[in-house]
């Protein structure tokens, strides 16, 4: 009886387009077609110059680094920076604020095969630990407590090195997010929890962000130690080395790697079976879930059966990029049999949703 409410609720819902929260969302970026550059006053030609720039800033952005540095491939895609340039206007010290035209931008990318990382990403959280020296260690926050004037210093630094990130986070179109550390954040997590490498008690007190991903950062700026960090996403770990810009940037890389899709990626249809689905509240979170992925052309319910409730997906890529955008989304795959207890073809897949 349970189940055939379910499907009778589920009918309903795919009849109406009632669409219900899901967890752990993707952050859409709105200023992937914008960019401030320099605008050289001396230059033969300052607007065009500073053009020529920002959109180097967006493609950087949309990608990734390999055509965002390559000038001689970006100057014959786009010949003429300016025809894609619906608004500008001054900014602040002699720079150019710049908005392009995201979908004719994006037509090109795709029709010379490039990639293109779509404007809703993943979300990542960042714990950073750091040790100023003199016994002086604090946890970066998204905003700085009120200090006494003695602490000001500490106030200024912390300040500046959030920032730091943030702006190579927004250089390349990275949704990027520090913790609160309000009384939940510290009395779930300490200085020592992020330097000694505990880093399950991190990842457990970053389950209330709703974040993707996690990035764990251990840095010492007053000495030659090597800065350590580790990167959790989709169940998998890294560990990396480097400083602050340099780590921001390999996740945007990496993520970037993941979830872009090539112009001249066929799109394929691929049988996708979630099982899990127990009520309205869930169906409704995978549909939300489902339509968050940038890879996904379209979806459609083809069955329902107890708790389990089967699609067919037009996705651009293939099933193994669906499967890789799944399981970084959450959901746990599930190893697929047939009837005669042979693994099914690629393009069937099986997961299990638990929100």
């Amino acid at each position: 009886m349970r189940n055939t409410q379910f499907l009778y609720c589920a009918l309903l819902i795919l009849a109406a387009g009632i669409t219900l929260p899901a967890a752990a969302p993707a952050v859409e970026v709105p200023t992937l077609y914008t960019a401030e550059v320099p605008l050289d006053q001396e230059a033969q030609n300052p607007r065009a110059d500073a053009y020529k720039l920002a959109l180097v800033e967006v493609l950087l952005r949309v990608s990734g680094s390999e055509l965002g540095s390559d000038q001689e491939t970006i100057d014959a895609l786009f010949p003429k920076p300016s025809a894609y340039v619906v608004q500008f206007r001054p900014g602040e010290e002699d720079s150019l604020w710049v908005s392009f035209d995201g979908e004719a931008i994006e037509r090109v990318l795709r029709g010379a095969g490039q990639t293109v990382w779509g404007a809703d990403r993943p979300l990542t959280l960042v714990w950073l630990a750091v040790d100023w020296g003199q016994g002086s260690r604090e946890i970066i926050g998204s905003d700085d407590p009120e200090r006494t004037d003695a602490e000001a210093r500490s106030i200024d630094r912390n300040k500046l090195l959030r920032e730091r990130i943030l702006e190579i986070a927004e250089r390349r179109g990275l949704p990027l997010v520090f913790p609160l550390l309000d009384t939940i954040d510290l009395q779930s997590v300490t200085f020592s929890d992020i330097w000694g490498g505990f880093d399950e008690r991190i990842l457990d007190a970053s389950e209330r962000y709703d974040a993707n991903s996690v990035l764990i950062g251990r840095i010492r700026p007053s000495s030659s130690r090597r800065e350590n960090w580790s990167y959790y996403f989709g169940g998998e770990q890294r560990g990396w080395n480097g400083p602050p810009e340099a780590v921001v940037a390999q996740v945007a890389e990496l993520l970037s790697a993941e979830f872009a899709v090539g112009g001249n990626a066929p799109i394929e249809s691929v049988a996708l079976t979630v099982s899990g689905i127990v009520s309205v509240e869930t169906y409704g979170g995978l549909q939300n879930l489902l339509a968050g992925v940038s890879l996904i052309e379209a979806f459609m319910v083809t069955q329902v059966a107890g708790d389990r409730v089967t699609y067919r997906v037009d996705v651009r890529g293939g099933a193994e990029r669906l499967r890789r955008a799944l399981r970084f989304n959450g959901l746990i795959e599930q190893e697929l049999l047939s009837d005669f207890g042979e693994i099914e073809p690629a393009s069937t897949l099986e997961f299990y949703f638990n929100p």
